[in-house]
């Protein structure tokens, strides 16, 4: 294993090395010790900069956020004020963006950024949706709603579909319609589930920007 040149730490150098590092161990193998290993250095060295796991995985989050920002910084628009349109293409850049990363939803999830790179884009979302006829409040809670589906679906398709960089083929139907073979409709849902992500995220998508607007455009229950 190459390990990286000796240079002057700081939180960004980390959170990159950790991210590569991430990749190769999932978040399960990923330590403190073995991250300070890859850079050359002794554990202690990274609690300078670190109290615990959790402040690595925040700054790991914020590289992953400003490492998207920077990927779709400056490109067209694709929705052309189409809130819908906006809407699902920024969620599939969130998906995408997280699907590099090997257990990339568990690490985004729940963390706190460590700068407000996610400001700029959050505010440009927020801002077409209420331009578009939702309030405040019916924006934030649109853009939070497919959020939340975005990560849940990322973080199921990680953990059951195939993980080639573990020799994984993901989830076993077969086993699983053995143990439910009582249950029909649940053994041929399997195949919906289990199978297919990314026409599966897409097909859920729909249905929530569809939902979406029917139910928070102009406000709460309009």
């Amino acid at each position: 294993m190459v390990k990286v040149a000796t240079t002057r730490l700081d939180r960004t150098r980390v959170a990159r090395v950790a991210l590569d590092l991430l990749n190769e161990t999932g978040l399960d193998g990923l330590t403190l010790r073995a991250i300070a290993q890859r850079l050359d250095v002794k554990a202690p060295a990274l609690y300078w900069h670190f109290k615990d796991k959790q402040a690595l995985l925040d700054e790991m989050a914020t590289e992953m956020l400003r490492r998207m920002a920077a990927d779709l910084a400056g490109g067209p628009d694709p929705a052309d004020g189409d809130w819908a349109a906006a809407l699902t293409g920024a969620m599939r850049a969130l998906r995408r963006h997280l699907l590099r990363y090997r257990d990339g939803a568990k690490v985004y999830s729940g963390t706190h950024f460590t700068d407000i790179s996610y400001a700029a884009p959050m505010e440009a979302q927020l801002h077409r949706l209420t331009r578009a006829g939702f309030t405040p409040g019916a924006a934030a809670r649109a853009w939070l709603t497919a959020y939340s589906y975005t990560i849940g679906c990322v973080i199921e398709e990680q953990a059951t579909g195939p993980d080639p960089a573990a020799g994984e083929g993901g989830y076993d139907l077969a086993a699983r319609a053995e143990r439910l073979k009582d249950y029909p409709l649940a053994v041929a849902a399997g195949e919906e589930m289990f199978r297919g992500y990314e026409d599966g995220f897409e097909t859920g998508l729909a249905a929530v920007v569809t939902g979406i607007g029917a139910t928070l455009r102009g406000g709460p229950g309009a």
